[in-house]
């Protein structure tokens, strides 16, 4: 039986089993999908694998490369470093038929293995990504006189993203007339849900009618049920013109009722705003609010 297949969306994480056959192209996005640390650590793996290949090689080769003490695993290491490079500093040459023939197979995969490297650099480099600060909890409290769910998103970048568009997933446990229980999603309707320009920091808002799935829910309502949330924000990084997509999941006990986000905009003199980040994600108390 194949190993199951990890896959995370947010803080749920799903076991893919019986998926298939795996195909070695998948290997392009799994390496593209590491982080920063586990991206570097494979490719030193990888690199000081070949050299310490390409040394055994040439050591059981005898006295196939001039210059190199017979035996010597450390002096063999050193001169496939210097050949994968395409070094070549001189002290050490191939002098029978055995070496130059390993030595024609490193330098061929010397320049396949710096192809890959660098067309890998450049795509992680390149590839853009949205810094997008969202609020740790969201907020069910009046607004203008009905009970509403906010949340907080803040664009980190210095410069504006557009064609922001935002979206917010509910979903929750619900019994069938059968007896069974499946689970349900809602997309929630925003107060709006799009923006020409994002740039600086918004609350998003659901307003809680009749029509919502959320009409009614309490606490105790939201914990029986085992609601989620998942926020999403989709927009388009200008610099480097490219769609870049973020989301950030809540569970029920990260939901405070009768709290807002505290004010974060300020009006200087000059007719300037000024945002205060330090404050996305406080939250206050609504005077005598009623849900």
């Amino acid at each position: 039986m194949a190993k199951p297949v990890s896959v995370r969306a947010g803080r749920i994480e799903f076991l893919k089993v019986n998926t298939g056959k795996w195909e070695w192209r998948d290997a392009y996005h799994w390496v593209l999908a590491l982080n920063w640390p586990r991206f570097i650590a494979l490719i030193l793996g990888v690199y000081i694998t070949i050299n310490l290949l390409f040394a055994a090689l040439y050591r059981v080769g005898g006295d196939c490369i001039a210059g190199m003490t017979r035996g010597s695993f450390l002096d063999a290491f050193f001169f496939s470093v210097q050949t994968l490079a395409t070094v070549g500093y001189g002290h050490m040459y191939p002098q029978t038929l055995y070496g130059h023939v390993v030595t024609i197979i490193e330098i061929i995969s010397g320049m396949f293995w710096l192809a890959v490297i660098t067309g890998l650099i450049f795509v992680r480099f390149s590839r853009p990504t949205a810094r997008i600060l969202f609020s740790e909890s969201m907020v069910i409290a009046p607004f203008n006189g009905q009970p509403t769910l906010m949340l907080r998103v803040a664009n980190l970048r210095h410069h504006s993203m557009v064609e922001a568009e935002f979206r917010i997933i509910f979903t929750r446990d619900e019994p069938t007339l059968e007896g069974d229980i499946f689970r349900r999603f809602y997309p929630l309707k925003l107060d709006f849900d799009r923006l020409i320009i994002f740039p600086v920091a918004l609350t998003l808002r659901h307003f809680i009618d009749e029509q919502s799935p959320l009409y009614g829910a309490t606490p105790e309502s939201l914990e029986a049920c085992d609601a989620f949330f998942l926020a999403s924000v989709v927009c388009v990084e200008t610099v480097i013109p490219a769609a870049v997509q973020i989301q950030k999941d809540y569970t029920w006990d990260e939901i405070r009722f009768g709290e807002r986000f505290v004010e974060i905009y300020h009006e200087l003199d000059d007719g300037r705003l000024s945002v205060d980040y330090d404050r996305i994600h406080h939250t206050e108390p609504v005077p005598n609010a009623q849900m």
